[in-house]
């Protein structure tokens, strides 16, 4: 069971965010896009933090969260959105579904390390 999922339709992202914290003792799980970050969600209820894509195919970040939230009704799960996107109406919706964190790419995995830790428990 995965501590943390890294959600991005970017393979080279997903592939670098997973690979530094997997590389630093981290229980890592990916997804393509939000609607396969939230069928993982619902299959694996060991995931304490999600690390996710704003803008992607099939679901966006942000309405995948919202779903977390309604749907499986998932409150404790922390999320953090790594992306390019960076409108505040975008960051206000994603404040509204709860999300503790919002870092624009590019990842920079030593800076947050700590942060990503904690939230994952």
């Amino acid at each position: 069971m995965a501590k943390i999922l890294i959600v991005d339709d970017s393979s080279t992202v997903r592939d670098e965010v997973a690979g530094f914290l997997k590389s630093n003792g981290l229980d890592v799980a990916t997804a393509v896009d939000g609607k396969d970050g939230l069928s993982k969600m619902k299959s694996d209820p060991g995931i304490k933090l999600v690390v996710s894509d704003v803008n992607m195919p099939n679901m966006d970040g942000l309405t995948m969260v919202e779903k977390i939230r309604g749907e499986l009704g998932n409150a404790s799960v922390n999320v953090i959105m790594l992306t390019t996107e960076s409108s505040p109406n975008m960051k206000e919706r994603g404040k509204a579904a709860g999300i503790k964190g919002w870092i624009v790419k590019p990842f920079k995995g030593a800076a947050v390390l700590d942060t990503f830790r904690k939230l994952a428990g």
